[in-house]
């Protein structure tokens, strides 16, 4: 069993406490303003999203509901699948709603392209979409979220919710995984 610290594991820290802290409260506040007036749902996409979306849940001085929704196209690879699997849907009815959707990172952009499909289908007022993280170079430029919280360069990244083989969740900074972890 390895033992996941900075110093076996990770090659450098990408995004500080700091950084990150700055972050959810800079898109805390553009979201409380634009949806004010408004209750919009958050809904975060399991797991990895969970740490950023109640970081950012707690920085929107809105009433506003809060579901979770769980796919998968990883598994324990580093690379997707190429299919994304429905592990757990909403619960809330989101008919007539405002949807953001909360991701952790926009990797190949496949489960954002399939879950804004998904949901557009369930008769929302609006969907939109934020990521922790978006890996620009990796995907089409027309799936870019409308919120976005880094640009993340192309290196496999954990912490702070992101993960390899389910370790590294709780990193509190979000680093660069060295490649001998994850060949």
């Amino acid at each position: 069993m390895r033992i996941t610290t900075k110093e076996n594991d990770i090659e450098s820290i990408l995004y500080s406490e700091k950084q990150i802290a700055a972050m959810v409260e800079t898109l805390g506040e553009k979201l409380t303003e634009d949806y004010a007036g408004k209750r919009p749902v958050m809904v975060c996409v399991l797991k990895g999203a969970s740490v950023f979306f109640t970081d950012l849940c707690r920085e929107i001085d809105l009433n506003l509901d809060m579901d979770f929704i769980s796919v998968s196209s990883y598994g324990l690879s580093s690379k997707s699948s190429g299919v994304v699997k429905l592990n757990k849907d909403v619960d809330i009815d989101i008919t007539g709603r405002d949807v953001i959707l909360v991701d952790d990172i926009i990797d190949s952009g496949l489960t954002l392209q399939h879950l804004k499909q998904l949901f557009s289908t369930r008769g929302p007022s609006s969907v939109k979409t934020i990521a922790l993280l978006d890996k620009k170079v990796r995907h089409d430029p027309a799936l870019t979220p409308d919120y976005i919280g880094f640009q993340c360069p192309d290196h496999f990244v954990v912490g702070y919710g992101l993960d390899y083989a389910n370790n590294y969740r709780n990193l509190p900074y979000i680093g660069i995984l060295k490649q001998e972890v994850y060949k």
